[in-house]
């Protein structure tokens, strides 16, 4: 029953499928983030089912683009635009973080987004869909979150407050740590093993960047920088399987 609840709480918080109302406790929130990958796990099945209907070429690639936001509720999207605003600002740490905070979308945050789904549906028009590319698109997805989880549990957190703060503190880091550590490593191990290894490099290289960014203008890990360092890998991972595909090494 505890690992049922634990897997609802992942997915109430960050998707935005219906899930049963209960109590959140210590109990349930304790691996709460080893639980999150399992949302890519929809969101790959999905993504799966998209590229096997007979739709348009264009349809298909707008599904692909859609089926994350639609699963998710776009509360990683959120989190792009208000780090993107932040980054924008040029201000110093304090300032950053009160940015964060704001719940208004500035000007910055319009334009990252509009620029981060022209590109993101430009690539789902030039991947060509198949079973091999569907399994790997779907190791990418649970691996971004796999990232996204032990970094909550490694980096240091920016603030007392908010949701990186709130998982930060439920977990048994060490335990979440340890699991997810694994479960990074196999993904990428089945990645490469596949053909994707670039899209490991391409990951390898946002989470070093996330890590750098997190530490050196905001003093740690946010919720938003969470889902900012999620959409930043997604599209990179997709660019990265494009190019592969491209260059006809999948």
């Amino acid at each position: 029953m505890t690992a049922l609840q634990t897997i609802a709480v992942a997915f109430a918080m960050f998707s935005a499928l219906p899930m049963p109302q209960f109590a959140w406790n210590e109990r349930n929130m304790r691996y709460a983030l080893c639980a999150f990958p399992l949302i890519g796990v929809v969101i790959g099945a999905l993504w799966w089912l998209c590229g096997a209907l007979p739709l348009p070429a264009l349809a298909r690639a707008a599904g692909f683009c859609l089926v994350p936001v639609w699963v998710t509720g776009g509360i990683h999207l959120d989190g792009y635009a208000d780090t993107c605003d932040a980054l924008s600002s040029y201000g110093d740490t304090a300032k950053k973080l009160e940015i964060l905070k704001d719940p208004h979308c500035g000007a910055f945050a319009v334009i990252r987004l509009c620029s981060y789904f022209t590109a993101y549906f430009a690539l789902c028009c030039c991947v060509q869909f198949t079973p091999r590319t569907a399994m790997l698109w779907m190791l990418a997805l649970v691996g971004e979150r796999a990232l996204s989880g032990l970094a909550v549990a490694s980096f240091p957190v920016a603030k007392n407050t908010g949701l990186a703060h709130t998982f930060a503190t439920a977990a048994d880091k060490t335990k979440v740590r340890r699991a997810l550590t694994v479960l990074c490593i196999v993904l990428g191990a089945a990645l490469a093993a596949l053909g994707g290894w670039a899209m490991v490099c391409a990951a390898g290289a946002v989470f070093a960047r996330y890590y750098q960014v997190a530490k050196k203008q905001f003093g740690g890990t946010t919720g938003d920088l969470a889902g900012w360092f999620l959409q930043k890998c997604e599209i990179w991972m997709l660019a990265a399987l494009a190019a592969c595909q491209w260059l006809g090494v999948l």
